[in-house]
This record gives structure tokens, sequence and C-alpha cells, in this order.
């Protein structure tokens, strides 16, 4: 069985600042905001949320299949996916656009400011979804507006059960399309923060859109671990102590990624949550958000 992993392919290029954004930023002075960060460090990695969780699910063992767009620039990323044994048939190579482009700024608390060029990604939703039947699960992860929205109805209309991440994109969308994504959906991935923001948009709390057709909401918490909402009910999923950190970029692909790797083997949601935070905790360790190396068997898998 394989997982289709719908979102985005992209050019992190990742800096560091020594100080606090906190300690830069004026709250009185927001309304003409005019900062400068020193960042000593720059380095450019293979990121975007699919290429993260399809690299992390496919050194778990598992069968990615992504499902996004690359531009004229996207070549080197094309064939290192390949070369991992990811299937790329459905990955749309756009002549007349850059490849996606994050560029993040993080502080020495971890806090993270992220500009991001959209570029090829715009063009994602021109991907046709095709018949396969080993596709037997997805995740909608953060991608083009149009692509998410299309994606949602091709994987109903397919009878595929899918995650809904909206991640970054959140804000996108307003109340009734999100209540339109989690109808379609079989669970819903945010962090704590987004969760917030689904709440408040949709109008619906986390328990009330756990009594709906979802088999699950998962709400990450960073070190503290995740929430998991069933039936109405809320369980806390402890987190696991990183060795090192380094880099959170991609901690919550490395997540999304062993919680697809669990729900294609059937197990339960708290399984899936607990095997997320140790990978959450191992990427950290790593810069970029495909670089951490996974042994099999210290996760005894």
């Amino acid at each position: 069985m394989a997982a289709l992993i719908c979102g985005s392919l992209a050019f992190d290029t990742i800096t560091t600042f020594g100080g606090r954004f906190a300690q830069q930023i004026l709250p009185e002075q927001v309304h003409i905001l005019n900062v400068s960060f020193l960042v000593p460090t720059l380095r450019r990695e293979f990121g975007g949320c699919a290429g993260n969780i399809a690299y992390t699910l496919q050194a778990l063992g598992g069968q990615a299949v992504v499902m996004a767009a690359l531009g004229n620039d996207g070549s080197d990323y094309l064939a290192r996916m390949r070369a991992l044994g990811i299937d790329t048939s459905l990955v749309r190579s756009d002549p007349a656009h850059y490849t996606a482009q994050a560029i993040i700024i993080t502080d020495t608390d971890n806090n993270q400011i992220t500009a991001f060029h959209p570029g090829a990604m715009q063009q994602a939703h021109e991907i046709a979804l095709p018949a396969r039947t080993d596709l037997r699960l997805a995740i909608i992860a953060p991608d083009g507006r149009e692509a998410m929205l299309t994606r949602a109805a091709q994987l109903e209309q397919a009878a595929i059960p899918f995650v809904f991440d909206p991640g970054q994109q959140l804000p996108m969308f307003d109340g009734d399309e999100l209540r339109g994504f989690i109808g379609r959906a079989s669970w819903v991935a945010v962090n704590d923060y987004e969760g917030r923001m689904l709440c408040e948009r949709t109008g619906l709390t986390l328990e009330a859109m756990s009594r709906m057709d979802l088999q699950g909401i998962i709400v990450t918490l960073g070190p503290a671990g995740c929430d998991l909402w069933q039936d109405g009910r809320c369980e806390r999923v402890a987190g696991v102590h990183a060795a090192q950190v380094v880099d959170p970029t991609g901690c919550g692909d490395a997540f999304r990624a062993a919680l697809l790797y669990g729900l294609e083997r059937g197990w339960p949601l708290q399984r899936c949550a607990a095997l997320g935070n140790q990978l959450g905790a191992l990427k950290i360790a790593s810069r970029g958000g495909q670089n951490h190396v996974i042994e099999r068997a210290a996760l005894a898998l």
C-alpha cells in the first residue's frame, strides 16, 4: 500500500538569528515595524511539506507517492526523491516558474519568521488524481489554495481517506471552506496555534469537531507532546525529550510521516502519535527538514 502526499515541494533558505525576536520588536511600535536581523549562518535545504513528509515516511519503510509541482530549477530535487525511492510519477514540472522558496529565520527560542514564494506550487491543482488501487491513504498538506480544495474533492470522490493538515495555509480559507475540509477528511492534524485558529474560523470547538465523522484530531504541542481528540474526549500523549535542539524546521512534517506510517498499518491513534513524538524529537536534533537519520530498530517498529 502507498500513501499519497499532496503538498508543497520547496527549497528552504534557513538562517539563524543569535538573539530573541521578542527583544527586537517593540509592541507599541508595530504599526511602524522596521527591523533587521543579523544572520551569520545561511544554508539551502530541500524542503516543502510534501517533500519532508515523504522523506521521513520512506525512511520509516513506507511508500510515499508525492503529488506536487516543481519549477524549472527543480531537477536536482526530482533526482533526489527518485534516489530515495519516492514515487514521483505525480510530480509536475513547470518550466514557466521557479520552485517554491521558503526563507526562514529562527531565533534562540526556536521561534521562526518565514517568507514564502509559492512559484510553481500555484499550478499544483492542474495535476489530476489517477485511478490507482494502491493508494489507500492520503494527506493534504499545505499547498496552493486551489490544489488543496481540488484534492479534497478528488479524494472524497475516490473514497480515499485522508489527513487534513492545513498548516500555514489555514488563513487562506474561510469558515465554510474549512468546515468542508473537515467534513471530507478522516483526520485533522494541526499545531496548537492552528487549532485555535481553526476553532475561531469554523465556530466549532475541537470537542464538537471530534464528535463529527472524523476518526481523530491531532493537536501537536511541541516538546509537551500532543493532544488527541476522539469522540469528544481529549487524551494527552507525552512528548519525547530531544537529545539536542538544533532546528525545528520540519518537525511537524516528521510527526505527520509517522502518523501516516501508523495509520497505514491500522495502529490506534495513540500509537501513531507516540511514534510521531519520537520522530519530532529526532528531527529537531538535525538541521533542515530532510537530514535526520532514522534507525528503525531503535524505534521498535
